[in-house]
């Protein structure tokens, strides 16, 4: 229910505040006393166009803000989270703005909302009953709601609006895998020449930098090969090296040793490092002897390498960049190859979901098409009693060309209010009076 309204500088008004109790509340005054700028305050809140002409003279911009109580409307609450708006106590307020220079902003519990969104909460809330044109009646979903009422046609409609929401997104991704299968389809010859291309060279993780490594190694294959024979002649391979030398001095200390034990661990330094120069010098020997000198191994090797960087400067500029191309490209061929197999298994599923809206949507027609008689029967019925004797009214349901998400008809209301004449759509032939006692 409406709570507040609170008008500031529309029209006449300056400022006004109008508190509502629960029950029947009535407004009365004399011509010209402002009753109808309050309905066309409301009127802004369920979302109709405004004018800066209404804007009250000598000022800037006019508001009106309704705060309406939503206990016992669990929809508008769950209508607030679907539009991601905070709610206030079970309280939602609604606020238009009108400025002078034309510019119109709105507001739900304080968060920017356009005008239509402000609307779409107003008219859930408020129903006008006038001669107004905007009034729910004349609206074909809300003579369709009613209809779904009246028939215990709820539920049905949920599952037509379910059944047609499947259809339309099964549509939807048929579309987007012909779309992804053309758009393959044109770069399929480009996608198989990359790929080919990488899987030629057949790069494997980190081995660009092991190769610099060997390639360096092979560029200073004779000088890394002399160094070590020289150093393992001074080391150990000749009469005076660096061990024959260690070695008499670890007789030598033997002897001091047996003169004086303190000197232990000197003798243990110098054991340590005749080991350690006996075993450098015959690893030094054997790298040596390693080290190819075979240029042919050097020019594999740059060979190699190029392959690998000419891959790097096309894919990306490091080999994880060529190898994840790599991967990507045969995915997309993968993809290419297996989109005739996925639009097959779509196409099942569209069938089954059109066959189930067909289904759901012929239930709801026949809930509808029994309820569309006992309407036009009960409205009919309490016509005369205000004042429309001879009126007739009747409920039309037109087949739709497709399914929709409301079903396979639409829904309108037709009537005759004056004898003698044909039944015509509600909104072209009723008065505002005749429209309101309908």
């Amino acid at each position: 229910m409406i709570v507040e309204l609170r008008i500031r500088d529309l029209a006449v008004i300056r400022d006004l505040r109008v508190q509502l109790s629960p029950g029947l509340n009535v407004l009365t005054g004399e011509t010209g006393a402002g009753k109808s700028i309050l309905v066309g305050a409301l009127s802004l809140l369920l979302g109709e166009r405004a004018s800066s002409g209404a804007v009250r003279v000598g000022a800037d911009r006019a508001l009106v803000e309704g705060v309406f109580d939503l206990a016992g409307l669990p929809q508008l609450q769950e209508l607030l989270r679907e539009h991601g708006l905070p709610e206030e106590d079970g309280l939602l307020l609604l606020r238009r703005e009108i400025q002078r220079e034309g510019r119109n902003r709105a507001w739900i519990n304080g968060s920017p909302a356009t005008a239509t969104v402000v609307g779409a909460f107003g008219r859930a809330l408020v129903d006008l009953h006038g001669q107004h044109d905007h009034q729910t009646l004349l609206h074909s979903e809300a003579q369709r709601d009613i209809l779904d009422t009246l028939a215990g046609a709820g539920g049905a409609a949920d599952r037509v609006a379910r059944a047609h929401g499947r259809v339309v997104a099964l549509r939807q991704e048929q579309r987007d895998l012909d779309a992804r299968a053309r758009d393959l389809e044109t770069r399929a010859d480009f996608l198989r020449f990359q790929l080919e291309e990488i899987r030629s060279v057949q790069p494997r993780p980190g081995e660009d930098e092991i190769l610099e490594a060997e390639r360096k190694k092979a560029d200073h294959a004779s000088d890394l090969a002399a160094e070590a024979a020289a150093l393992h002649a001074a080391l150990d391979a000749r009469e005076g090296s660096a061990a024959d030398l260690l070695a008499g001095a670890k007789e030598r200390m033997r002897k001091l040793v047996r003169l004086d034990p303190e000197l232990a661990s000197l003798q243990a330094q110098i054991e340590d490092a005749y080991h350690l120069t006996r075993e450098a010098g015959r690893a030094l020997g054997e790298y040596g002897a390693s080290v190819d000198l075979d240029p042919r191994e050097a020019d594999r090797i740059r060979e190699r390498l190029e392959d690998l960087h000419r891959l790097k400067r096309k894919y990306g500029g490091t080999l994880e960049a060529v190898l994840l191309t790599e991967g990507e490209r045969a995915a997309e061929l993968a993809e290419l190859d297996g989109a005739e197999i996925q639009r097959h298994e779509l196409d099942v599923a569209l069938a089954e979901a059109e066959a189930e809206l067909a289904a759901a949507a012929q239930a709801l027609s026949e809930l509808r098409s029994q309820g569309s008689g006992r309407l036009a029967q009960a409205v009919a019925a309490a016509l005369p009693d205000l004042g429309m004797a001879g009126a007739r009214f009747e409920v039309a349901l037109e087949p739709l060309s497709e399914i929709g998400r409301h079903g396979a008809e639409r829904v309108r209301f037709l009537a005759s209010l004056n004898p003698g004449f044909a039944v015509d759509d509600l909104a072209r032939i009723a008065s505002g009076g005749e429209l309101s006692r309908v």
